[in-house]
């Protein structure tokens, strides 16, 4: 292999990954498996593993060509060093969870399929006929590494099986979500016929499945959320691509949250004078020209919202290159309280999408909070980001535009992102600029109770709100501190904790990400004096693709 470039090896590794993964294929948007599902049996996750080991010694006898093909090399390396490490533990293998696992990976790609043709249909039938027969190979997993001792959280069983039960449940306004799936499908004919056959079956499985996780592996599933240092110490790298000491960093949570709830209550005193942060929250939620009814109605505010940002950003701020300007907002077919960005494909046929899975029940909006929700998700967060990493095919092969992504390298940036459209005069607005603290402070308290509650460390005695002083953190605590620091729903409120305790790591990414960015921003302002640009920075920064923070830290340093 020492005659191939990184290049050819890294196109070379998503073609065979794109092979063996057909969701995240589309999800990439690269074509020619629309019409299969991943294999997530025992079979499926041994082919992928060796395909990430056989990549990795294929680096190992390569010799870039220049520094753009040396950066590309060392992003690789971290991350499929990561991942066999992650195989080797057998992880991927027991992954279940509430937000993002196989099971919810199964359901997901439906959401990006094509539906504007009949080969579009005809795709997603051949999907909808797989799912019965990719669930009975994730549920083998599943049963292989229960029997090493390898089960998910009884908290997280019971929740994905609670997440089938809504998922399947026709007795909600509109359908399940298969009758959504089938939204807009061909009325009659064979098609037709073998789309809802498909759908039935699909939706059997969905059903089956989750009352096999309640009735069999939820009483084999450890009560204990925490995963440990170990566990910890593995996700906190993957999510990363950073070292971080856990122990300073959870110290530096703590200051970080009460450093954004002070100047939280210096803006609440500009929209009630004399006010608490809770008095100016009533005022806002009060304000009818901050209220918005209906979903339909909130979606096209955060359209006419996200096209106004790339209109004014671009070729000011920015260089947002004509193919990225076009972005959608979209409500999700479900309604478990998420939000989040799906990029372009390949060709850009299909633009990046922002998505809003908003609760069952939802039906009135307070824009006070979600105009910062818009620049982290849109421009200039993730679709600038994820949309100049996929057009920039002069600079960034093929696996860096289409498979990498680091936790805390995008949702990094995307904090950034909503830090800087204040710096830029779009958050002028007090209610605006809470709504964006209020963001930040949800982010802070991940750091806290996300290390805290699955390293189960002490509570400082010290800490700055008096918060059960010098107890140990546990679940309870953790939803408690929740519901202290954020003003969200109490059901967004623990589809969060839940997200956390089974997720171990990601949380924390997106605040670790951001102090990383502008340490890097600092010192390459301190390095570079009267000859720093602030639109320069970004714009080579973001040329280097998505990298682990400790590579971005080297790369940024050579620039």
């Amino acid at each position: 292999m020492t005659d191939r470039t990184v290049d050819a090896l890294a196109d070379s590794f998503v073609n065979e990954h794109a092979a063996l993964a057909p969701n995240d294929a589309t999800q990439m948007g690269v074509a020619g498996h629309e019409h299969e599902l991943t294999d997530f049996s025992p079979e499926g996750f041994a082919a992928r593993e060796e395909l990430v080991r056989r990549t990795l010694a294929g680096l190992d006898g390569l010799t870039p060509v220049d520094g753009r093909e040396a950066v590309a090399r060392d992003a690789m390396r971290e991350r499929l060093e990561l991942q066999a490490e992650e195989y080797a533990a057998r992880i991927p293998n027991s992954d279940l969870n509430v937000v993002s696992s196989p099971l919810q990976d199964i359901r997901m790609v439906f959401d990006l399929m094509d539906t504007s043709t009949e080969q579009g249909w005809s795709d997603v039938r051949s999907r909808l006929a797989a799912v019965p027969a990719t669930l009975d190979g994730f549920r083998t997993s599943l049963v292989d590494a229960a029997g090493r001792g390898q089960v998910a959280a009884r908290r997280q069983v019971v929740a994905c099986a609670e997440q089938c039960a809504a998922w399947t449940d026709r007795g909600r306004p509109g359908g399940d979500f298969f009758d959504t799936v089938l939204s807009g499908a061909p009325a009659d004919g064979a098609l037709a016929d073998d789309l809802h056959e498909a759908a039935d079956g699909a939706r059997e499985a969905f059903a089956t499945f989750g009352r096999w996780l309640t009735d069999d592996l939820a009483g084999r599933a450890p009560e204990r959320d925490a995963v440990g240092p170990e566990r910890y110490a593995l996700g906190s790298r993957l999510f990363l691509g950073a070292r971080i000491d856990l122990a300073e960093t959870y110290a530096w949570g703590w200051q970080e949250l009460h450093d954004i709830e002070t100047e939280m209550a210096r803006v609440a005193a500009e929209i009630v004078p004399g006010g608490s942060v809770d008095d100016a929250v009533t005022a806002l939620d009060a304000d009818p020209a901050r209220r918005i009814e209906g979903k339909e109605a909130f979606r096209d505010w955060m359209q006419q919202l996200a096209d106004r940002a790339v209109d004014e950003l671009a070729d000011v701020h920015f260089d947002i290159p004509a193919p990225i300007r076009r972005i959608e907002c979209c409500l999700a077919p479900t309604g478990d309280g998420g939000i989040y960005y799906t990029g372009p494909s390949e060709d850009f046929s299909r633009p990046g999408r922002m998505w809003w899975a908003v609760p069952d029940g939802v039906t009135s909006f307070s824009t006070w909070q979600e105009v910062t929700t818009v620049y982290h998700e849109g421009v200039p967060g993730h679709h600038l980001q994820i949309g100049q990493n996929a057009y920039r095919t002069d600079l960034l092969n093929r696996w860096q535009r289409r498979m990498c992504w680091v936790a805390a390298h995008g949702e990094g940036w995307a904090l950034y992102a909503e830090r800087l459209m204040q710096d830029l005069g779009y958050l002028d607005d007090p209610g605006d600029r809470l709504g964006m603290l209020d963001a930040q402070a949800l982010r802070a308290v991940r750091v806290i109770i996300d290390i805290g509650m699955h390293l189960e460390l002490e509570i400082p005695a010290d800490n700055p709100f008096g918060f059960h002083p010098g107890e140990v953190w546990t679940p309870e605590l953790g939803f408690a501190f929740l519901t202290q620091h954020c003003r969200i729903g109490e059901e967004i409120l623990r589809f969060e904790l839940d997200r956390y305790l089974g997720w171990p790591g990601q949380a924390p990414a997106y605040k670790v990400g951001e102090r990383i960015w502008l340490q890097a921003r600092d010192e390459t302002r301190q390095r570079l004096g009267d000859a720093f640009d602030l639109k320069t920075f970004h714009r080579d920064a973001l040329n280097l693709g998505p990298l682990g923070l400790d590579p971005l830290r080297d790369a940024l340093r050579r620039l």
